[in-house]
């Protein structure tokens, strides 16, 4: 069977390793890696490639960088590609194309499922592999996979997980799904809720809900998740812990504290909650290393949030 793959970033590898140690490449498996173009990074802008785009070319698969001239498959894989998929392109796949999605679809549809997991206080979610159509998520589901969210898992941490879990889970189920004895679903499109892609502000802990969660308190106010659409939350302490690990590792939880009149930036990388308090463990200043909460505090003993 021909297969393309469509993804990009590291965390996709494992799908990638899991389908050419099954089904090969060349004539036949993994007849080609559909993925991100070359991106300028840094302050010298050097292009810097995919990670797929690097799989691909040690193993001397053909690497496309838009639907152009794809070669002829009976299937095609997709896992965080970004980018939509139009409807001429996955009807030209005889089983059409496989998602793979971090949720339990049609429950946070979009780019952002492993942190809204993890911030909304799941304890177990699934990771959901559908028959793609031409809108976003909305496929009919073909199986589940269940993932446990443990007490400290970061959105890197159940992201890899689940994706590495995933690229097994994927195998076994081609066969049954090809000869069809698998029949997919069609998801409670009623029920969908959505995410968007996670931007550096919305990783940003106003000081004044801080400063209650340090206390041991709710904020009696709503606080809207601005990456989880129509999601609000009066937050509590253990509200805060999910949103420190959700935004670990990028980009990463941010308040900004007074320093001798002037206002910096300070990252929360790790924190805890202990007798109904939220504790922080791990903090970086602008321009400075990571040190430990009590550190800081010796440091910058007039801080007051």
């Amino acid at each position: 069977m021909k297969i393309v793959f469509f993804g990009t970033p590291a965390y996709v590898l494992p799908i990638l390793n899991s389908l050419n140690k099954t089904y090969g490449h060349g004539r036949d498996g993994i007849v080609a890696v559909v993925t991100q173009p070359p991106k300028p990074v840094g302050r010298k802008h050097e292009l810097e490639r995919s990670e797929a785009d690097h799989w691909a070319f040690k193993k001397q698969i053909p690497i496309h960088f838009n639907f152009d001239k794809l070669p002829s498959a009976e299937l095609g894989v997709c896992a965080s590609y970004g980018k939509i998929i139009p409807e001429n392109v996955i009807s030209k796949f005889k089983y059409g194309i496989l998602n793979i999605h971090p949720s339990r679809l049609p429950e946070f549809r979009g780019s952002s499922p492993v942190q809204a997991n993890i911030l909304t206080g799941l304890e177990t979610t699934v990771t959901t592999v559908i028959k793609m159509d031409a809108m976003m998520d909305h496929g009919d589901i073909v199986s589940v996979q269940r993932q446990i969210i443990l007490p400290n898992d970061t959105g890197e941490s159940l992201r890899d997980r689940s994706f590495e879990s995933a690229a097994q889970f994927l195998v076994e189920l081609l066969p049954p799904y090809i000869t069809q004895k698998i029949k997919p679903k069609p998801q409670e499109h009623e029920k969908a809720t959505y995410t968007t892609s996670i931007a550096k502000q919305h990783a940003f802990i106003p000081p004044k809900y801080l400063s209650t969660a340090l206390q041991g308190k709710e904020t009696n106010e709503d606080f809207s998740v601005g990456f989880i659409k129509d999601y609000s939350i009066s937050p509590n302490p253990a509200f805060w812990e999910r949103f420190i690990r959700a935004m670990n590792p990028w980009p990463t939880a941010w308040t900004v504290v007074n320093i001798y009149g002037e206002e910096k930036k300070i990252k929360i990388h790790k924190a805890h909650v202990e007798n109904e308090k939220l504790i922080l463990d791990e903090v970086q200043l602008e321009g400075k290393g990571i040190v430990s909460w009590k550190q800081f505090l010796e440091g910058h003993k007039s801080l007051k949030f």
